[in-house]
């Protein structure tokens, strides 16, 4: 397995197909977000992006993916250019405020699917864009 699992999930996000995002994933993925808890299960993983796809547009550029040797691990670094469509619930009123924020993303990969998905960005630095 090569960098291309990470890339297909990528490209799906940027496109916004959900669809091929939880095909990519396992049955049981674990995901880990940003200050937030980790959900388990694609169901689970599938109302998080279904949340996401109501409350952000965001597209993902300046993709890096790197891959271990034995292809068990990667990570991603981008920047997300975004846009706050809805106001997510303990977050600042969303009224269409537009955003860049580097982030990165770590994967676990066994059997052909995502197992794990981590994601980190500065939530201070999203805070501060959407509140000026």
């Amino acid at each position: 397995m090569s960098s291309s699992i990470i890339e297909r999930y990528f490209t799906a996000f940027n496109s916004g197909d959900t669809d091929t995002m939880l095909a990519l994933v396992s049955d049981d993925v674990q995901h880990f977000v940003n200050q937030g808890e980790m959900r388990e299960g694609r169901a689970k993983f599938a109302e998080f992006c279904s949340h996401m796809g109501v409350s952000y547009r965001e597209t993902l550029r300046d993709m890096v993916v790197f891959v271990n040797e034995d292809s068990t691990r990667a990570a991603a670094e981008f920047v997300v250019h975004g846009e706050y469509l809805q106001t997510d619930p303990g977050l600042p009123e969303a009224h269409g405020q537009r955003y860049v924020l580097p982030a990165g993303s770590f994967f676990t990969l066994s059997g052909g699917k995502i197992t794990r998905i981590t994601t980190y960005y500065n939530l201070q630095d999203w805070i501060t864009q959407v509140s000026a």
